[in-house]
C-alpha cells in the first residue's frame, strides 16, 4: 500500500531528559479538574502532558463555594479584537530544560520550539448527554470512554450507538469523539522515523495514527490523536488554529509559516456510508491508498468562522476582500467544519474566514533545569492578539501550548524511516542512529558501560492546555477602534514549595505601560478546592495563605508606592478618582461620578460581594444592607468578571490586602499611563 515518505519535523529527539511545561496565564490545567491532591488525579483526563503530576490549576469557581457542576464554573471572559483594535492577552509559562538563546553567546545543549493553538466554536450554554463536540472543563476528574469499532464497515447507525455510549456531558472535552476514532482508524505516516521501536496496530490489524514513537502502544488521553500531537507542522487537516511558533532559530520559520495549516490547505480521505452520507473515517492516510479504497482525496482549510449569508458565490466572497482593513481575509474552498464532520455531512465549497498568518519569531532564553523566569527576572511570555471574529458572536475556545525539545546525536531533520532499525528472521540487520539503553565500548580492555536513552522518547513533547474559557464580542461601549489590554491574576493558594512547579499569585502582567486611549479588561479566576493535599507527590503538602482551606481570593486596592504594604483610604485614593469605567461585569451604581468612583473602588475591594455603599444606589447588594463580608474574603466569590477602564495620565500601584502574608507576598501590580 502506498504512503507518505514524508518527513515532518518530528517534535524533537531527546535524550535522558526530563523536562515540563507549564502554562501560568491562561491557567494551564496539567489534566487537572477540581481535585483537592498536590497532585493531579487523572494523567488521561483530556490530553497527553508529559508533565509532572504536581502542576496546573483546578478550574476556577464563580462562587464561594465548590462548583457541583458545569454551570457553576467560572470561564475566563476576554474581549475579541475589534475590526480596528487589537485585544492582548499576556500568555505567561515556565518550561523546564531551556530554550532560546544565540548559539555563540548562550549557547544551549538542544534544540527546541514552542507551539501556539487554539480551538473555538460558538458559545453555547449546555451540552446535550451525548454531545461530542461542545468544549467544556467536566465537572470531575473522568476521561471520556472509547469503545474501539468491531469492524471497518459500521454503519451510520452502529457509529453513533458506540459515540452515544462513550461520551458523557459531564466530562471534559476539547477534541471530538469523531476526531479520536478517526486518529484510531487511518493509517499512521510510515514515513516518520520510529528508532528501533516496536509500534503496534489496532484491532483491525492497522498500525494507526494512535501509535507513534512517543507512544508506542495503544494509551489514550482524551480523544487527543497521538499522531497529530507529536508531529507539527501536521500532515492532515486539524481542529487546531496556529497562533504562533517560537521557533530555536529563525531560520526555520519559513518552514513553519508556509507549512502552517493556517495557510495550506490539507488533504484527507472521504468516504461513504451506503446511504451517501460522509464518513468521519477512512484508514486510508494518502491520495493513492484513498482510490484504493473507492475515496476521494479533499484537501481542507483550516478558518475562523464561516462568512455571512452575504457571501454566498465565490465572487461574492472574494468582493468583500475589496478595501478591507486586512485583518479580515474572505476565501473560497472547503473549511475543515468539525460539526459537519459529527454530523456525517458533506462538506461543500463555501465562502470562510481565514485564520490569520502564523506569527513565528525566535524563542526567548531560558535556562536548563529551571522552571521560572527568563533573562533579567522576566517571566516568559508572549503577547498574544486575540482575533477578530466578524460574524460577531461569542465563543468558546480552549488555548494550547507545546514545547518541543532535542539534541543533536542525530539530524532531527533528516533522519526518516529509512534509517529505522530493520530485522531479518529477527536478526537486526540496519541499526537505528539511536537505540535502547545500548552498550558503548569506552576502549579500556573491552569495558562496556550502559547509556540511559529510552527510544520511545526520542521525539518528546511537552503540553498544557487552558481551561475553557470564552471570547466574547465587543459590546456598545467598547469601540471598535480601541485597543484592549487584558489583565489578569496567575499562581494559586500556597507557599512556593507546596504549589511548585506551579506559582504563587501575582498580576499579569504586573507591570503594564498603556496610554489614556487604551482599555484595560482586569478580571481573575480562582478554586476553592487548591488545598495542595496529599498524596503530595515529590513535593510538599500543604495550603499556607490566609482564609479558609484551598481558597483562592483576590481583591484589588490602591497603594501609593509599590514598597509598601498598606491600603490608602479612599480620601488619598488617586486610581479610582482618575478611572473611567467603560464596562461592567456587574453594575456602575451611583448618580454622581463621586459616587460611581467610590462604588467601583468598593466592589474591587470586596471582589463584587458589595457592589455599592448606599442602599439607596444599589439594595441588597449594599454596604448598609448586606452581611458583613469577611476581612480574608472567605464569603467572597473566587473568580470576578471585572471591569474595563480608562485611566489619565500617572503612575498608579495597587496589590491585593489578603495574599501579602510572608509566606507568599506579595501581589502587587503597576499601571503606568502615558498620553
Amino acid at each position: 500500500m502506498a504512503m507518505f515518505a514524508w518527513c515532518a519535523i518530528s517534535f524533537g529527539i531527546l535524550v535522558c531528559v526530563s523536562a515540563d511545561l507549564y502554562v501560568h496565564n491562561p491557567r494551564g490545567s496539567n489534566n487537572r479538574a477540581n481535585e483537592k491532591s498536590a497532585t493531579r488525579a487523572n494523567n488521561n483526563r483530556l490530553f497527553d502532558s508529559q508533565n509532572n503530576a504536581r502542576g496546573g490549576y483546578n478550574y476556577g469557581d464563580s462562587a464561594a463555594n465548590p462548583s457541583q457542576n458545569e454551570d457553576q464554573q467560572y470561564r475566563m471572559k476576554y474581549f475579541q479584537s475589534g475590526l480596528v483594535g487589537n485585544s492582548e492577552l499576556m500568555v505567561e509559562w515556565t518550561n523546564q530544560h531551556g530554550c532560546g538563546g544565540d548559539e555563540d553567546t548562550s549557547p544551549h545543549k538542544l534544540n527546541c520550539n514552542m507551539v501556539l493553538q487554539f480551538m473555538c466554536q460558538d458559545d453555547k450554554s449546555t451540552a446535550a448527554p451525548d454531545d461530542s463536540i461542545t468544549l467544556r472543563n467536566g465537572a470531575n476528574t473522568q476521561t471520556q470512554a472509547y469503545n474501539k469499532p468491531n469492524n471497518d464497515d459500521e454503519n451510520e447507525g452502529t457509529v453513533r450507538n458506540r459515540r452515544n455510549a462513550n461520551v458523557q456531558a459531564g466530562r471534559g472535552l476539547h477534541e471530538s469523539w469523531e476526531w479520536y476514532d478517526y486518529c484510531y482508524r487511518r493509517e499512521r505516516n510510515k514515513g516518520l522515523f520510529v528508532a528501533d521501536q516496536n509500534l503496534n496496530d489496532n484491532n483491525q490489524g492497522v498500525s494507526s495514527a494512535i501509535f507513534t514513537r512517543q507512544n508506542p502502544n495503544d494509551n489514550r488521553r482524551g480523544y487527543e490523536c497521538p499522531e497529530e500531537r507529536d508531529y507539527y507542522p501536521y500532515f492532515h487537516p486539524t481542529p487546531w488554529v496556529d497562533i504562533a511558533v517560537l521557533a530555536h532559530n529563525a531560520s526555520s520559520c519559513d518552514y513553519y509559516t508556509e507549512n502552517s495549516f493556517n495557510s495550506k490547505p490539507y488533504g484527507e480521505c472521504v468516504e461513504e456510508f451506503n446511504d451517501g452520507k460522509r464518513k468521519h473515517w477512512s484508514t486510508a492516510n494518502n491520495p493513492e491508498a484513498c482510490a484504493d479504497k473507492g475515496g476521494q482525496w479533499v484537501e481542507y482549510h483550516n478558518y475562523l468562522e464561516l462568512a455571512p449569508d452575504f457571501a454566498a458565490s465565490e465572487a461574492n466572497c472574494l468582493a468583500q476582500n475589496n478595501g478591507n482593513t486586512g485583518k479580515v481575509l474572505y476565501k473560497w474552498g472547503k473549511p475543515y467544519d468539525v460539526q459537519k464532520i459529527v454530523n456525517h455531512e458533506e462538506i461543500l465549497d463555501t465562502c470562510f474566514v481565514a485564520a490569520p498568518p502564523l506569527d513565528c519569531q525566535p524563542a526567548d532564553w531560558s535556562r536548563v533545569n529551571h522552571l521560572g523566569n527568563g533573562r533579567d527576572g522576566q517571566p516568559l511570555s508572549y503577547k498574544w492578539t486575540l482575533p477578530y471574529f466578524p460574524g460577531h458572536k461569542d465563543k468558546r475556545c480552549v488555548f494550547r501550548m507545546r514545547y518541543n525539545i532535542s539534541t543533536d546525536d542525530y539530524d532531527p531533520f533528516n533522519t526518516t524511516s529509512e534509517h529505522n532499525e530493520q530485522k531479518q528472521n529477527n536478526v537486526v540487520v540496519q541499526r537505528s542512529p539511536i537505540e535502547q539503553n545500548p552498550l558503548v565500548n569506552i576502549g579500556a580492555n573491552g569495558q562496556l558501560l550502559q547509556l540511559a536513552i529510552n527510544t520511545d522518547q526520542t521525539g518528546r513533547v511537552f503540553q498544557d492546555r487552558s481551561h475553557v474559557f470564552l471570547l466574547l464580542t465587543r459590546k456598545d461601549k467598547i469601540p471598535d477602534e480601541a485597543n484592549l489590554k487584558n489583565l489578569n491574576v496567575r499562581g494559586k493558594r500556597g507557599n512556593i514549595v507546596q504549589v511548585y512547579p506551579a506559582i504563587e499569585y501575582d498580576f499579569v502582567p504586573n507591570r503594564m505601560n498603556i496610554k489614556e486611549s487604551d482599555l484595560v479588561h482586569i478580571q481573575w479566576t480562582g478554586s476553592n478546592t487548591h488545598d495542595n493535599g496529599a498524596p503530595g507527590g515529590d513535593g510538599q503538602t500543604g495550603d499556607a495563605g490566609e482564609g479558609k482551606d484551598g481558597s483562592d481570593r483576590t481583591n484589588v486596592v490602591e497603594i501609593l508606592e509599590p514598597g509598601e504594604n498598606f491600603p490608602v483610604p479612599y480620601e488619598r485614593n488617586n486610581m479610582f478618582k482618575n478611572m473611567e469605567v467603560v464596562w461592567n461585569s456587574l453594575d456602575t451604581h451611583g448618580t454622581t461620578d463621586e459616587d460611581k468612583q467610590k462604588n467601583i473602588a468598593i466592589q474591587m475591594a470586596s471582589v463584587g460581594y458589595f457592589q455599592c455603599l448606599s442602599q439607596s444606589d444599589c439594595g441588597p447588594d449594599s454596604i448598609e444592607s448586606k452581611r458583613a463580608l469577611n476581612n480574608l474574603l472567605d464569603n467572597a466569590n473566587a473568580s470576578y468578571g471585572g471591569i474595563v477602564f480608562k485611566l489619565k495620565e500617572g503612575v498608579y500601584h495597587y496589590m491585593c490586602s489578603r495574599n501579602n502574608n510572608f509566606s507568599n507576598r506579595s501581589q502587587k501590580g503597576q499601571i503606568t499611563v502615558t498620553k
